[in-house]
């Protein structure tokens, strides 16, 4: 059985050149060991991107009965741009129901799960993210019998319970000089360095094995 990952930057595998800069789906596979992972994830990449630039297409060859594929989209549909916008509750539905189809259609088990939380605090509180993608994945696993993961929901819970400071140090906030791939420092709340990919790794990790995947 192989694992498969389709996804945005938040999962992606990045070269340690990029340090400290680490997806969930890099270190997925040591808190499973014994289980094959092919990370597809790729930055940037929405439902309609990933799927027009032939991605899934790679998947699906690979494909045999009683795989697992795990399916996170969210962030990037929401763009303003053209070539990556849908909207939740019409396209973004068809292009995920284009991932499930695909799947199944090769006796593969789909997995939906909603996008990692982003660390945006609000005068000491961490409101709800105010997309409509995350919804809309939960909806169509309902509506299509999908296993789901809601890691936005499990997340959010996790980054509420740790606190602002805490929370904001799993993701790429670095200072100035501390990394060659950031001389300037960065200041991002979307994307996780190991400690916060590790921490969503772990809730879709423990996630299969209580769906009874794993």
């Amino acid at each position: 059985m192989t694992i498969y990952i389709c996804g945005d930057s938040t999962a992606a595998t990045y070269a340690p050149e990029r340090a400290p800069i680490t997806g969930w789906g890099q270190v997925i596979g040591e808190m499973m060991p014994g289980v094959t992972f092919s990370n597809h994830s790729i930055g940037g990449r929405s439902t309609k991107s990933f799927l027009s630039e032939g991605r899934l297409v790679a998947v699906e060859k690979a494909l045999q009965p009683g795989d697992i594929v795990l399916i996170q989209f969210g962030h990037n549909d929401g763009s303003d741009l053209v070539w990556r916008h849908t909207d939740a509750n019409t396209s973004f539905l068809n292009n995920l129901s284009i991932f499930v189809d695909t799947a199944r259609q090769h006796g593969a088990i789909p997995v939906l799960l909603t996008h990692t939380p982003c660390s945006w605090w609000r005068e000491g509180e961490l409101p709800g993210h105010p997309g409509q993608h995350a919804p809309a994945t939960r909806r169509l696993a309902a509506a299509r019998n999908v296993p789901l993961i809601d890691v936005l929901q499990e997340g959010e819970a996790a980054l509420r319970a740790m606190g602002e400071e805490a929370s904001s140090a799993l993701y790429m906030n670095v200072a100035p000089g501390l990394y060659p791939a950031y001389p300037n420092g960065s200041k991002d709340n979307t994307h996780t360095q190991r400690a916060g990919a590790e921490l969503f790794a772990r809730i879709v990790a423990d996630g299969l094995q209580k769906l009874g995947l794993i």
